[in-house]
């Protein structure tokens, strides 16, 4: 009997040794890997997400005039060419209902040349140029803009190149002669009559062309708060990406303009 059961046992192991064998050679771990894994296909984003990934880009046509004030004052008694002007936007740029360039936007210009007033004649004149727009979010982006009109609140004026000139000075030019011919008048009446009348209007009249020599006109400036229209002198291309706002209404107040005796 235990014979029997022996050599049943006997048997069924020899047929469960191939199985064994079998499951524990599948188990056993692979040889050095020798080819690259298939490539994973990328999972599929949501449309939504791809359209925010392909930014769309926004053209401010050339042309376009922005307005700013200026934040430095700038006059041809001081400034040279490469001096540095700051200006703000006071007044946004829409497009299809949308804000583009808000209210309180920095500009960086420069000064590009500059002349003082001769004694003379000529007049002050200096020309400038706008170079970068920075938005209240810090993107920044190239520009290419001049001033075409200016307020301030002086006798400056402006061509389309972006010069700025002073107003001329032969009026206070001519009160200085006639000042100084009737005091000379006045003194020589005193020291000779009309002989000396005579003799001290010509001498008040020489020392004021002396003055006139000695001084020159008015210089040409733009102080500071003074307001300008610039205009872009080629498109602006903006990512919209870096331009989503969800609050255009606040800004730093804009400097209010200086007052300027006449």
């Amino acid at each position: 009997m235990n014979r029997a059961r022996l050599a049943y046992l006997g048997s069924v192991g020899l047929f469960l040794l191939p199985v064994f064998s079998a499951s524990s050679f599948a188990q056993e771990p692979a040889g050095p890997q020798t080819s690259a894994p298939p490539p994973v296909a990328p999972a599929e984003r949501p449309a939504a997400q791809r359209r925010s990934a392909s930014s769309e880009r926004i053209t401010v046509p050339a042309g376009t005039r922005v307005a700013v004030v200026l934040e430095n004052g700038v006059s041809t008694g001081s400034a040279k060419a490469g001096d540095s002007l700051y200006f703000r936007t006071s007044f946004p740029i829409t497009q299809n209902n949308r804000i583009v360039i808000p209210v309180g936007c920095y500009l960086r210009g420069e000064v590009l040349e500059t002349k003082r007033p001769g004694r003379i004649k000529g007049r002050g004149e200096f020309r400038m140029r706008l170079n970068t727009l920075i938005f209240p979010n810090g993107y920044t982006v190239d520009l290419n803009a001049a001033p075409r009109s200016a307020d301030t609140g002086g006798r400056e004026t402006m061509d389309p190149e972006g010069k700025v000139t002073g107003p001329g000075g032969k009026a206070k030019d001519a009160g200085t002669v006639a000042a100084t011919t009737v005091t000379g008048a006045g003194i020589g009446a005193i020291a000779g009559g009309a002989k000396g009348a005579g003799i001290g209007a010509g001498a008040g009249g020489l020392l004021g062309l002396g003055a006139i020599l000695l001084t020159r006109g008015p210089e040409a400036e733009l102080p500071r708060g003074s307001a300008l229209d610039i205009v872009f002198e080629h498109a602006l291309v903006l990512d919209s990406s870096q331009i989503q706002y969800t609050n255009v209404g606040n800004s730093s107040p804009i400097t209010p303009p200086m007052t300027r005796p006449h």
